[in-house]
């Protein structure tokens, strides 16, 4: 991981490497909002990235050293503050603004091709292979999740797949170049989630314990393990991958971004459903009709006007220049 210990040397004052660690949590905790954009990219632009991963390998490894400690706990704790303050307002742009947010997602995750490039260094036939290893496998997954969404909304939120969905959501904290909130969309827990923690919110302003124990219970905690569990497996596992299949591994980071575009097709929209229609496993009558959430309607392509075609094309220029800009903050840093 040379290519990256540039963005982020350990040293320095612990009270600036602290802000930097804040800065970052925050933005690490946007990203895993924003389905395109990965947490791990954030840290990167934010210089702490080497940090990060060098504090968890520590403590997994029951080394505690009040340096690592104040930068993990740093990161955590801005990063959950983002995510609980903002978890609302993000789902509502992306189920009543999908061409606009998704537009945006797709230039902030191409601007994270850059990155991952410059950390690739020379081209090698494994790391093509790689590349297109990754790229297969999510549009593989872009593929199901259109059928799981054209079909009808609504995916299951068991214990299993929230445990899933935070394994999936830590990886973005790992993985430059990987979004946690696009991997949400494909295992169609991303609206569920952000709800839950937005209820979480609003039942902690109101006083309201009983509704706040039991999405922490049903939610909360199955993520919370996901999270711990992903973050110190795929950390161990990135580090063995990199040191023994760099360019291979690095490849299929690479790949993953890349493929990451085929599910984020700007122009869709939530279709409200008929009676008869299929909604989480109920089929809709005119009066349970009443009572469906817009964030669960049947989602649908369609064709945008030149407006839109063009505004699509400056949201991606956007998003693109908001990743790369960050980037080359963390790099002069």
């Amino acid at each position: 991981m040379d290519s990256q210990s540039h963005s982020s040397q350990p040293g320095g004052p612990v009270v600036l490497l602290t802000i930097r660690a804040g800065i970052g949590g925050v933005l690490m905790g946007l990203a895993n909002l924003v389905p395109g954009i990965s947490g791990g990219t954030m840290l990167l632009a934010a210089g702490v990235y080497t940090n990060f991963i060098s504090a968890i390998a520590e403590i997994t490894t029951f080394k505690f050293r009040p340096r690592s400690i104040i930068v993990l706990v740093t990161i955590v704790v801005a990063a959950g503050l983002a995510i609980l303050l903002l978890a609302g307002t993000i789902k509502e742009l992306v189920v009543h603004h999908r061409w606009v947010m998704y537009s945006v997602f797709i230039g902030l995750t191409l601007g994270g091709v850059p990155i991952v490039w410059r950390m690739i260094g020379r081209h090698t036939r494994t790391m093509w292979i790689g590349a297109a290893i990754g790229f297969i496998a999510m549009g593989a997954l872009a593929y199901f999740q259109q059928q799981q969404m054209g079909a009808g909304a609504g995916a299951s939120s068991g214990l299993f797949m929230l445990f899933l969905a935070g394994v999936a959501g830590a990886s973005a904290m790992i993985l430059p170049g990987v979004s946690g909130g696009y991997l949400l969309l494909i295992l169609g827990q991303y609206v569920p989630i952000l709800s839950a923690i937005d209820t979480l919110k609003k039942a902690l302003e109101t006083g309201d314990t009983g509704v706040a124990l039991q999405v922490a219970m049903h939610v909360c905690v199955p993520v919370g393990l996901g999270v711990v569990v992903g973050v110190v497996g795929v950390s161990n596992l990135l580090r063995m991958c990199l040191k023994r299949y760099e360019k291979a591994t690095l490849g299929i980071l690479l790949g993953l971004l890349l493929g990451a575009v085929v599910g984020l097709w700007p122009f869709q929209r939530g279709v409200a459903p008929q009676a008869g229609e299929m909604i989480k496993g109920r089929v809709m009558t005119a009066e349970s009709l009443e009572h469906v959430d817009s964030e669960d309607y049947r989602v649908e392509r369609f064709t945008p006007s030149p407006g839109q075609a063009g505004g699509s094309i400056g949201l991606i220029i956007f998003g693109f220049a908001v990743t790369l800009g960050i980037s080359r903050l963390g790099r002069e840093a």
